[in-house]
């Protein structure tokens, strides 16, 4: 925000590198532009159109299409791989409560690019949806990936494709949690070819797809930001948003909140030698 104002830019395209929208994503990067821009009397004329989503785009599909394509390639036996979508979750009520329209455009999203890749390999191979990255005590969205993955191994995959659809980069979720944690489950359930598709990064068809979006939004009716950030109702929030006081809600935060006075409460106990535990002969 800062360099828009130091270079006098009239108008900005946003393009959330999510393809699909959900309030927890997209809408709250909106939202945060939206009230960085209330608090800045110099950005109340800026024109923004924004790009709420992109998981249709076929550019995106097509990317995404040559790079499961390869792998199957790769597989022990091609036209039997069986092509696992894992998705980044999110908590059910998001869909249920707030109407958050996450869900459908994933599972959208997957049903053109299993089309794409018939299209491109001339067979049809089979697929599965689950979801990822679950944290709190809160029911998120299902199959979970790592429930999916030890009925696929119980089931006698033996070559399985795994497709990060909801990550357009590497980080924790793609390298850790599927490259290793997923891959130990699927492997000692049974599964014998791990195949993980990469990221779609810097893929030429990718990028081309993305300067046609915003080309659209240059050309085409204008989706101004508070017409992106906008909820269709109310709901809580994991973790983007706070309750007064400075109070948080994030299960992730009150998670580690609990771990750490627990591991406080161990270590206090281990350096004075009394304690629950030391009742229970426990220490």
């Amino acid at each position: 925000m800062a360099d828009i104002k130091a270079d006098g830019i009239d108008e900005v395209v946003v393009l959330p590198l999510y393809p699909h929208f959900s309030i927890s994503t997209s809408g709250s990067s909106f939202r945060e532009l939206q009230r960085l821009r209330k608090a800045d009397p110099a950005f109340s004329g800026l024109s923004i159109r924004c790009i709420r989503s992109w998981f249709d785009h076929p550019g995106y599909i097509d990317a995404m299409a040559g790079l499961i394509e390869r792998k199957i390639e790769a597989a022990e036996t091609p036209e039997q791989a069986h092509i696992f979508f894992s998705a980044h979750g999110v908590p059910k009520s998001y869909v249920e409560e707030a109407g958050d329209p996450y869900q459908k455009q994933i599972e959208a999203c997957s049903e053109l690019i299993m089309q794409r890749l018939e299209q491109r390999l001339g067979h049809s191979n089979p697929h599965t949806l689950a979801y990822q990255s679950r944290v709190g005590p809160v029911e998120w969205l299902r199959p979970y990936t790592e429930d999916a993955l030890e009925e696929l191994g119980a089931a006698g995959v033996n070559d399985l494709v795994v497709v990060p659809i909801s990550f357009v980069s590497e980080h924790i979720e793609t390298l850790e949690e599927i490259d290793i944690e997923y891959r130990e489950i699927a492997t000692e359930a049974g599964v014998r070819h791990f195949l993980r598709v990469p990221a779609l990064a810097t893929d030429p068809t990718f990028i081309a797809g993305l300067a046609d979006l915003v080309q659209q939004a240059m050309a085409g009716p204008e989706v101004n930001l508070d017409q992106a950030a906008e909820l269709p109702t109310r709901v809580k929030l994991y973790p983007q948003e706070k309750w007064a006081w400075g109070w948080n809600n994030s299960s992730e935060v009150w998670n580690g909140r609990l771990a750490m006075i627990g591991f406080s409460a161990f270590l206090l106990e281990l350096l004075s030698g009394r304690g629950p535990l030391h009742a229970l002969g426990l220490l």
